[in-house]
Formats: C-alpha cells, structure tokens, sequence
C-alpha cells in the first residue's frame, strides 16, 4: 500500500499554462482522464477554468458545462478512483459532487465563494484549501510575505477553521500550500524548503509543483522541458512530509516516487 496519493490534472480548458486546449472536449478530457488513472493516478482533478496568473475567472454556468459532461462520463465508465473538482465556486462543486465527484479542490480555501464550507459540510467529501491571495487576475501584483511558511500556515489555519466552523470534519481536510500562487520565485523557493512546517500543521499535504515557473526560473528550461525539475521538487516535498501529488505527468510520479520512497 502507497504512502502517497498521486492526482492526475484534467484541465477542460483551452488557455492553461501546459495543457491548455489540448484536452478541451468532453471526448479529450475522458480519454486523458483514463490514460492517467491507467498510469497510476490515484485521483483525477477535473478544472474548467484556468487559474494561471493573468487569468479571468469563468462565470459559474461556462465552468459547470465545461467539466459536469466529462465527469458523467467518467462515472458511465465507472472510472475507478475518486474524481476530484478543481473550481472554487460552490455550485459548480455541487453540480460535480451530484454528478459522481467525491473531492472539491478550491484554490481560494472558500475566499472567492463563501458558501463553499457548506457545499463541502454538507457533501462530507473531502475537500482541498489551498492558500493563495487574491485572484488568479490579482494574485501576481507583487505578493509580500516576512516568513513565507509561517504566513502561509497562518493564512491556511484560518481557511481550516472557517470550514470546520461549516461543520466540515477534519479528517476530510486537505492543505495546500499554493506553490505559484501569490508568490515569488524565492517564496516559493522558502515553502519547499521549509514545506515541513505546513505539514506540522496536522493535515495532509498536497503539494502542487508540475512544470511551475519557480522551477522553470531556477533550470532556465521552457514549461515543457520542466518534468526532471518537477520531480527533483517533489523529492524535496516528499522529503518534508508531503503526502499528495498533483501532476501533469503520472507515470514518471509514480515511477520516481517508487523508487525515492524505497530508498
């Protein structure tokens, strides 16, 4: 039995920083969701909307008819592994939590949506808070913190206890520190080095670092030459207590961490 979860990446989106366009129709996105999970993904997250840096965020509606088909289908086809949504509006968490969704992925922690704690109390699923400021527009302009992790930690503690105030259970409670999100280079440079400080926290940890530009910025490489900085970060994450992995790449995830892990 793994340690570790791994979380394949769906973007139904055309303007995503990697993948963007690539897996846009309900067809694409179902045969790349299928593709993962026969390349070990332990759990598939479905996103409609582009959360890169600059991007607008999409009315509730464009995002539902964007994912909702792709996880009906999934379930169809009985896809074996929790499906995760990736949004931070909470009615299109209810519609994918209606459709067969068993996770919510918000990477605003319930700061855009408000009633988001309650979606995810009332479903009793499992539910990913993940720190950032700001939105994905806004969230770029110049993000000050004086100790990154502990302000982080801080940010994502309140987050934690607005939704357990909802009446979700901590044991459904996933944090995320927010690599690349309101953050600089050497921000985020800070968290992963001090990645065990979130993870004293007392929850799980997913950590979110597939091609990101710190690590782009640190190799000098283009987002499609990032896969070995990629993994070299997830060394450095699983080192510090991280348990969850969400990948672009996720054969080469599970073979690197079957090897690191058995070290």
């Amino acid at each position: 039995m793994s340690d570790h979860l791994i979380m394949g990446i769906v973007n139904v989106t055309p303007d995503s920083f990697y993948d963007g366009g690539r897996y846009a129709t309900v067809d694409m996105a179902v045969k790349h969701a299928l593709r993962l999970v026969g390349e070990g993904a332990d759990i598939i997250d479905i996103g409609g909307s582009s959360s890169r840096p600059g991007a607008e965020l999409l009315p509730p509606e464009e995002e539902a008819a964007r994912v909702i088909p792709v996880i009906d289908e999934l379930v169809k086809r009985g896809v074996g592994v929790p499906i995760s949504i990736d949004t931070v509006w909470g009615a299109v968490a209810r519609s994918a939590l209606d459709a067969g969704a068993s996770w919510i992925n918000d990477i605003s922690a319930g700061r855009i949506d408000p009633a988001m704690p309650e979606v995810a109390a009332c479903a009793g699923c499992t539910v990913v808070l993940m720190h950032s400021r700001g939105t994905p527009q806004t969230m770029q302009d110049g993000p000050r913190y004086g100790d990154a992790v502990n302000e982080v930690g801080r940010e994502l503690m309140a987050s934690v206890a607005m939704f357990r105030r909802a009446g979700v259970d901590g044991g459904k409670i996933v944090i995320d520190p927010g690599f690349g999100f309101a953050k600089t280079v050497e921000h985020n440079i800070a968290l992963l080095r001090g990645i065990g400080g979130i993870v004293k926290l007392g929850y799980p940890v997913l950590a979110g670092l597939s091609r990101k530009s710190f690590i782009g910025a640190i190799t000098g490489r283009p987002v499609e030459e990032r896969l070995s900085g990629t993994l070299a970060a997830t060394a450095v994450a699983y080192s510090g207590g991280a348990r969850i992995f969400r990948v672009h790449d996720v054969r080469e995830t599970v073979d690197f961490l079957r090897v690191f892990v058995n070290q």
